[in-house]
């Protein structure tokens, strides 16, 4: 069995020192928690949770896909928020990005506080995707 190998792209957050972005691991992609930071400017989307929860799955987008991998083939979410109360609008972002059937488990809840002041933070795992077959 291979190594585990951790995954490391631009086009996410750099991630501080105690983690990866994520881990490929026996056909699968763990991916750290991811907050609503723009991969550009390093700081944190302003507006609402939603658009927050937008910017998360671009960087999990992009870190599934640096990985071999993608949304589409997620098969368990664990979402984070400071208050129920966002519930309703992450879902919204949640929906625009999560469209395959079948939908991936998910565990939401709510936490006291969440790193950098913000009001989401969201982890996946997913499996790869099929190699391509050689002619």
């Amino acid at each position: 069995m291979a190594p585990a190998k951790a995954v490391l792209t631009s086009k996410a957050p750099a991630p501080i020192p105690q983690l990866s972005q994520a881990v490929v691991y026996n056909g699968m992609v763990y991916c750290s928690g991811s907050l609503g930071i723009d991969p550009a400017t390093g700081k944190m989307v302003e507006g609402t949770v939603k658009d927050r929860t937008r910017q998360v799955f671009k960087n999990l987008s992009a870190v599934l896909e640096a990985a071999g991998s993608s949304l589409k083939n997620v098969v368990k979410v664990n979402v984070f928020l400071t208050t129920m109360d966002n519930f309703a609008a992450m879902n919204e972002a949640y929906d625009e990005f999560i469209t395959s059937e079948p939908k991936p488990c998910r565990t939401c809840v709510a936490v006291a506080q969440l790193p950098f002041g913000s009001d989401v933070e969201i982890e996946c795992t997913a499996y790869l995707n099929a190699p391509s077959a050689k002619l």
